[in-house]
């Protein structure tokens, strides 16, 4: 794959997963420059170029939208991305704070081909490593949470499982790996200090402290009592 079209792969999907992640399907130049770590010229000259190609809807000083055609690629590309992920996890023993660069570098590598067998191996999966959803061979999400939200905006008290970690930066990850949460730990938040801007909260009996900024890349859902 060229150089271009790696660059148009990468756009594409960035648009899509800030789309994912705000609810809207329409991305702002500066949420898209942020997100891609450009500036917001650059930005604006590639989604000009991708509007002559069709693959998004484009108005000055408003954003981007994808168009089916571009919404259609970047799924493709969401998928590979997130079936290598688990691929590397599962069978390869990566750590989850190595495979996200690693796919990155690979993603636009593997064909669709090799992809679907990867998926197949794996049991048709519906969540990787970090718990993001992996679109079927249709495009379709296969897993969606109900009740879903962070642990910053959780109450005190209510058992709680971590389905989603949204910051995937190896450090981060290496952080929730040294406390020992990962995906399906099991806890509830103990205490909230809004003024320090602190959540503890308690995993398998350990008090943990963190950051709120840092509690809002953990989503979890409330676990019914019996």
């Amino acid at each position: 794959m060229n150089v271009t079209s790696l660059t148009v792969e990468n756009y594409l999907k960035a648009i899509l997963q800030i789309s994912l992640q705000s609810g809207s399907e329409w991305i702002s130049t500066g949420e898209l420059a942020r997100y891609m770590n450009v500036a917001p010229g650059t930005v604006t000259s590639m989604l000009k170029t991708l509007k002559q190609s069709k693959l998004v809807e484009y108005r000055p000083y408003e954003g981007a939208s994808l168009t089916d055609a571009g919404k259609h690629s970047a799924i493709r590309v969401l998928r590979r991305h997130r079936l290598i992920e688990l691929f590397l996890f599962q069978t390869l023993k990566l750590s989850w704070d190595q495979i996200h660069a690693e796919a990155e570098n690979m993603e636009h590598a593997v064909s669709d081909f090799l992809v679907d067998h990867i998926d197949e191996y794996l049991g048709f999966p519906e969540t990787d490593p970090h718990g993001d959803p992996i679109p079927s061979i249709d495009g379709q999400m296969r897993r969606a949470y109900p009740n879903l939200t962070t642990l910053a905006a959780c109450p005190d008290g209510v058992n709680l499982r971590i389905v989603q970690v949204t910051d995937q930066e190896p450090e981060f990850l290496r952080f929730l790996s040294r406390t020992g949460l990962e995906i399906g730990s099991v806890g509830r938040v103990t205490e909230k200090n809004i003024e320090a801007g602190i959540v503890i909260s308690e995993w398998s009996g350990q008090q943990i402290s963190m950051g709120i900024h840092v509690a809002e890349n953990m989503k979890v859902v409330p676990i019914p009592d019996n």
